[in-house]
């Protein structure tokens, strides 16, 4: 290569598709936010780059030292991590000009410099929706997010995925019970590790946190109940814990469950798992992970919760919340990789209009413009190429038809159409055309 070139590369950590792929991608995408609308979630479109102090206002640690930050002339600014902080951000700079429960979704790129490795992005789109309220939030929402979750994945073509459902007031009325509350959070991180690293990991990690071994006996019995839904339930009511949190974990994880049944999402699709902690410090009550039963080794594909106070850091608001995140870049990599996607049709045109000579360009213009008047997508290729280099070029982009026009087509006002997954040819008018292919 010319030492004066620059050689074309992606940095490490950021996704970049061929056309067929991005055009999978893109239809994921479009699923989701039809299945979000469907439930009447508002789109938001918050920009990619904030104030630093705006953007920063609560974070700290790891993802602090995560945060791509610049400076650009006197203005300290930063690309967005998440989704959520500039929700918050919007909803205290908007509050007046909102109605409640305000019901967003926002499909978008967000920022995060990690370690470059397989399956892990430094620029990743997320898929997110909230119910934010203002003062309070009635629980029927944690019960309307699992079949927001559920409608999603049947309509990305998934049967069998559990949408786990827990609620971080049991475990914290658990640790309170045990003069553990302090070490709550320490806790919950192990215990939300438990089925990446496995029991006696968690028993050592425990440990090494300084919790007795009589304690983490009673935690790890605790997380091991088993039954169905209805029966960890009973259990977790047998346990005769009497922390008020507690009680109310346990009630409000009843409620849910019940209302999730009342919303029609198969048993077979939810469960109750005492494992599932969430790690991150803002889930207050129900959480949620959801995982695909076949190929559990992908993790948690969609992940949730409420948390009691959206924008503390903006606003002396109270503005509880419930919500839930597809990290849709990670996603997709890993279905390509397990070669999970369904074989759908990759290509953007239905019919791509090919000429058999220049004579018969004006008539291939009207009938491409005829068919796309119709709502069909069109391609055209007029150039002087061979009308078997158009069709390899069709079957390439897996476009499903190819119109000849040629000479006598353009004498009989009809067309010649090629069905390339058959190889079947034949002449019709443009009306017939529209009709056999939308």
């Amino acid at each position: 290569m010319d030492k004066n070139k620059v050689e074309p590369k992606t940095l490490p950590g950021f996704m970049e598709l061929l056309p067929s792929d991005q055009i999978e991608f893109n239809s994921i995408k479009e699923k989701i936010q039809k299945s979000y609308e469907k439930f009447g979630f508002l789109p938001l479109d918050t920009p990619i780059i904030e104030a630093s102090e705006v953007l920063l206002a609560k974070a700290g640690g790891e993802t602090e030292k995560q945060i791509y930050r610049f400076n650009k002339g006197d203005n300290d600014l930063s690309l967005r991590f998440d989704l959520t902080v500039p929700l918050a951000k919007y909803v205290a700079a908007n509050f007046g000009e909102l109605s409640f429960p305000f019901r967003r979704y926002q499909i978008g790129k967000v920022y995060r410099g990690e370690k470059a490795q397989a399956g892990r992005f430094r620029e990743f789109y997320q898929c997110d929706i909230d119910i934010i309220g203002d003062g309070s939030l009635s629980i029927m929402n944690d019960a309307e997010i699992p079949s927001v979750i559920y409608s999603t994945f049947k309509s990305l073509g998934f049967e069998d995925f559990t949408i786990c459902i827990n609620n971080r007031k049991i475990l914290n009325g658990l640790f309170k019970s045990l003069d553990l509350e302090e070490k709550s959070g320490d806790i919950l991180r192990v215990i939300d590790k438990i089925e990446k690293i496995g029991k006696e990991n968690v028993i050592k990690e425990l440990e090494d946190e300084g919790v007795e071994k009589a304690k983490i006996e009673k935690i790890i019995s605790f997380i091991e109940i088993e039954g169905d839904t209805d029966g960890k339930i009973a259990e977790l009511n047998k346990l005769g814990i009497t922390e008020p949190v507690f009680v109310e974990g346990v009630s409000e994880l009843e409620q849910v469950v019940k209302m999730i049944r009342t919303y029609k999402v198969p048993d077979k699709n939810f469960k109750v798992d005492l494992t599932i902690a969430r790690g991150l410090d803002y889930y207050t009550g129900t959480v949620y992970e959801t995982f695909l039963d076949n190929y559990k080794k992908l993790g948690s594909v969609c992940s949730g919760g409420r948390y009691e106070n959206l924008a503390e850091y903006y606003t002396d608001k109270k503005l509880p919340g419930v919500g839930i995140s597809i990290g849709l870049t990670r996603f997709f990599y890993q279905m390509k990789k397990e070669n999970i996607l369904k074989d759908e049709p990759k290509a953007i045109s239905k019919i791509l209009v090919a000429t058999m000579s220049e004579e018969n360009i004006e008539y291939a213009i009207g009938v491409a413009e005829a068919i796309r008047n119709a709502g069909i997508n069109v391609e055209t290729s007029l150039g002087d190429k061979k009308i078997k280099a158009k069709f390899k070029y069709a079957d390439k982009l897996q476009i499903p038809y190819v119109a000849v026009i040629g000479e006598e087509e353009v004498n009989q006002n009809q067309i010649s159409l090629k069905n390339m997954q058959t190889g079947e040819q034949e002449t019709l008018s443009i009306d017939e055309v529209i009709e056999k292919i939308k």
